[in-house]
């Protein structure tokens, strides 16, 4: 098991490594809840290392969160297999979700999306 997260922390580094768009994290439950507090524009990806809808999605998505409008939000990862209270609370049942928040509320979700207007379409709600 801590080979697993091992390997984790070394895909979502190496998927997510620009410098250039929004810090992405792990989900925490405390620094989810701080936002919606604070009511920051956030995107949860959930994602499964074993999906191949997530690999698609995974480069689109660092794609779009690289441009400007976008290098402001904060972005969770969620790992699918490990982290299933997290996906209780979010109401996830599938990998490949990507969920965005504004304002302290849910603004939109997509499932399954690998293209670049879709998921850009979907962030720009949280705007």
């Amino acid at each position: 098991m801590k080979y697993f997260f091992t390997l984790m922390t070394i895909v979502i580094s190496m998927l997510f490594s620009v410098a250039s768009f929004a810090e992405a994290s792990t989900f925490d439950d405390a620094k989810f809840d701080a936002g919606l507090k604070s009511g920051q524009s956030m995107v949860v990806a959930v994602h499964a290392p074993w999906c191949p809808t997530c690999r698609a999605q995974a480069p689109v998505l660092k794609e779009v969160l690289a441009k400007k409008e976008f290098q402001h939000m904060t972005v969770f990862y969620v790992d699918f297999d490990s982290q299933k209270e997290t996906l209780k609370k979010l109401g996830v049942r599938k990998q490949s979700t990507l969920i965005v928040f504004k304002g302290g509320k849910e603004v939109g979700r997509s499932l399954g999306d690998t293209t670049a207007f879709g998921i850009e379409s979907l962030l720009q709600k949280a705007l």
